[in-house]
Parts: structure tokens; sequence; C-alpha cells
């Protein structure tokens, strides 16, 4: 499984969604899994560097935040790094600690079979749709040229204020988006499948409303259909 690590726009929306993986596996699980899954949960959150998949921590400051002992620590983190969900970037040494990496391909492999008790929702989000993540590929934003405000609706303003913005947003995500209606206050759009619509209404839908109404405050509704 591919997968993009979480940073830049939508970021934390990712993050929730790899949390949430790991928790619903846990809940699944018996009390002792539970107990370490919950335990990295709370290392990651509190810990982890998401953009430089980093977790650099003493198992002393660990031990700490578990409310366990250093041995308990290393039993812990040993069998988070047997299941390939943690891998050693760099060994500790004098005066350094272990730095840890996070496999998250491993991880939501593993927690895969879980997804369907979140929700259909969760789980095209996740990747397990018609259409994963890893068939949708972000365009380079040197390719994609400023959409034409031609026709002078709405949605070709709004798209072009979102290209201003943040054109790798508006690459990955709205340039597949097609105008297909306007009926009162509410803009149909139509994207190219059932992921990339479900991720649109998920993480973009209040922010492409809130541009849409930007240019025509009449807009009172963003619809996404495929």
């Amino acid at each position: 499984m591919q997968l993009a690590r979480p940073v830049g726009q939508g970021a934390s929306a990712r993050k929730y969604d790899i949390l949430t993986a790991l928790g619903a596996y846990a809940l699944s699980q018996d009390k002792h899994e539970q107990r370490r899954v919950l335990r990295l949960i709370t290392l990651v959150t509190a810990r982890y560097n998401w953009a430089r998949d980093l977790l650099a921590v003493g198992q002393r400051e660990i031990a700490a935040l578990w409310s366990v002992d250093e041995r308990t620590v290393k039993r812990e983190m040993a069998q988070l790094r047997a299941r390939g969900w943690l891998v050693i970037k760099r060994p500790g040494a004098r005066g350094r600690v272990t730095e840890y990496g996070v496999d998250l391909a491993q991880l939501l492999k593993d927690t895969s079979a879980q997804w369907a008790n979140v929700g259909s929702d969760f789980v095209v989000r996740m990747g397990q749709g018609d259409h994963p993540p890893d068939n949708i590929v972000a365009l380079p934003v040197k390719d994609v040229a400023a959409p034409s405000v031609a026709d002078g609706s709405e949605w070709a303003l709004a798209a072009a204020l979102v290209h201003s913005e943040d054109p790798g947003l508006f690459a990955s995500w709205v340039a597949g988006l097609t105008r297909v209606e306007r009926v009162g206050g509410r803009v149909t759009v139509q994207a190219p499948s059932r992921f990339h619509a479900a991720y649109v209404q998920t993480h973009l839908e209040r922010r492409l409303l809130a541009a849409c109404r930007e240019v025509d405050p009449e807009v009172t509704e963003l619809r996404v259909i495929v």
C-alpha cells in the first residue's frame, strides 16, 4: 500500500484517520493488545513528528508517559518493532536516544480488517473503495494552469480562487471536479471517482463552499456527485 505522509493540506484529517484505524483495531482485540495500541497512540500523539517521520524519545520519558517502568518500555517497543509498526532510523548511543520512524503502510495493512467497523465512508477514504489513493496521482503544479473563468460561473471563479491560494490543492482535487448545474443556491459538481468525491466531501467541502460564497454570496450548498 502506497501512503503519502500526512503533511500539508488535509494533514490533520489524515492523522485523525490513522489514529482512528489504530483505535478501531485495538477495540477488536484482547485487553493486552488494547493496552499496547493505546500506549502507541499516546506516544505518537504526544511525541511523533509527522512531517519528519521521527520519534525520538528516551525510555525514561516514555516510561513516565505510560506510567510503567523502563523494562516494560523496552519490551513494548520491541513488540512494536517486531510487527513492523516502528522502525529504527538511528540506533541510540551515549548521550543520544534511539530515533524511530513509523511504517504507516504496515500499520494500516494490519488494521484494515477493522476499517469497516468505522463505516463505509472511512473504508473509501482509507483506500479500499473503487479507487484507492495510489490510483489517484497528484499532478505536478507546473502542469496545471489556472482554470478558465470565461463562462463567469460561480464555480469557475471559485476554482480560480482556490488555484491562486493553493495550486497544489487545486491540481490534486479541484481540477478534476466539473460543474454540473446550479439550482437556486445549490451548486452541483461531479468528481471522477467515488474516492475523489468522498475525499472532497470529507475534507474540502467547507473550503470549496466558502470559495463559492466569496464570489457569489447567494450560494448556500455545494453538492458533489460521481
